[in-house]
């Protein structure tokens, strides 16, 4: 987020590059990046007829260098923005030449969105001479929580551990779709609330009580009841709750269990580091290691890709998700 908060700021006064490449797994910031050159570059009356936008799919480079070499109409620049531009792969390179002797009166953004330009490439050597190139990457789970408090705090917002946990486990680590969410909840949500897992429920829908993230603290704790309550739950609502991310999260979770059963500092700053998760949930691994020595985690990370399977339909004989999970639990907790 510096990063992105330096290039807006060298944006905002006027200090602009001729040519911005921006690409990466994460869209989020290509998109947040390009549409602040698109609204703020040039002023509204100078817009018709010195921005343009091209889509990857519809255009050449070739297309694009002869779009570039135009000359501003009663601007200073113009701004050419390429959308999509990853549709261009297989000739991207021929940019090159463009960008090694770059038109000073324009700006050119090149969106190269969920996958990098090659950096022995020419094309990626001449814009890291001529202008900028920034690199969007895809976040860690344990860093969303983190990036999730920072974008709400300008806003005056905070938001709890769990509730974090709730809108990761269920969006993922997509940017746009938690950016989305968020969204949500700041025009429900006065200024200054702490945004908690009842506000996660009531307005996105999650369950506070019925999720992956209460089912994987039931079996850490070796809290069975509530384990076969939650997975009841997720029986009753099968598409709300897919089993495929049932057991992808329950693998990861006996994944890290593993990896903590082989340390030797368990120091929560250290646990924390190793197993990339919030500091907040350290002490719940930490029990659960406990109650499942480094045999039994392994019995069960056997037992998940078994489980796996069959929530594909491999040797499941049409067996129903809801019975699946509750044989997968008693292998686990048993």
């Amino acid at each position: 987020m510096d990063e992105v908060k330096q290039l807006v700021i060298d944006i905002k006064n006027k200090n602009l590059k001729p040519i911005y490449l921006l690409m990466g797994e994460e869209a989020y910031y290509i998109d947040k990046i390009s549409d602040y050159i698109e609204k703020t570059v040039l002023t509204e009356e100078e817009r018709g007829f010195n921005q343009m936008v091209l889509y990857g799919r519809d255009v050449t480079v070739e297309d694009i260098v002869s779009n570039a070499k135009r000359y501003p109409m009663m601007a200073e620049r113009q701004v050419v923005i390429v959308k999509e531009a990853q549709d261009l792969a297989r000739t991207i390179d021929q940019l090159a030449a463009y960008a090694k002797n770059p038109q000073p009166t324009t700006v050119l953004v090149i969106c190269y969105k969920y996958k990098k330009v090659d950096k022995r490439k020419a094309v990626y050597k001449e814009i890291k001479k001529s202008g900028v190139v920034f690199e969007s990457k895809k976040l860690y789970e344990n860093q969303v929580p983190d990036w999730i408090s920072r974008v709400l705090s300008p806003k005056g917002y905070s938001i709890t551990p769990k509730a974090s946990q709730m809108l990761v486990e269920f969006l993922g680590t997509d940017l746009s779709k938690l950016s989305n969410e968020l969204d949500k909840l700041q025009i429900v949500l006065p200024k200054d609330t702490q945004i908690t897992p009842d506000h996660i429920e009531e307005n996105i829908g999650i369950s506070k009580d019925y999720n992956n993230f209460e089912l994987r603290k039931a079996i850490g704790s070796k809290n069975t009841a509530q384990a076969f309550k939650i997975v009841h739950y997720f029986a009753e609502n099968p598409k709300d709750n897919p089993m495929v991310l049932t057991v992808s999260l329950l693998f990861s979770f006996f994944s890290q269990l593993l990896h903590l059963h082989g340390m030797s500092d368990r120091n929560p700053r250290a646990v924390a580091s190793a197993l990339r998760v919030n500091p907040y949930f350290v002490n719940e691994y930490i029990e659960a290691s406990r109650h499942y020595p480094m045999r039994k985690v392994s019995q069960v990370i056997a037992t998940l890709r078994e489980f796996d399977g069959k929530s594909k339909g491999v040797d499941s004989n049409a067996v129903p998700q809801g019975d699946l999970l509750k044989e997968m639990l008693v292998k686990i907790m048993y």
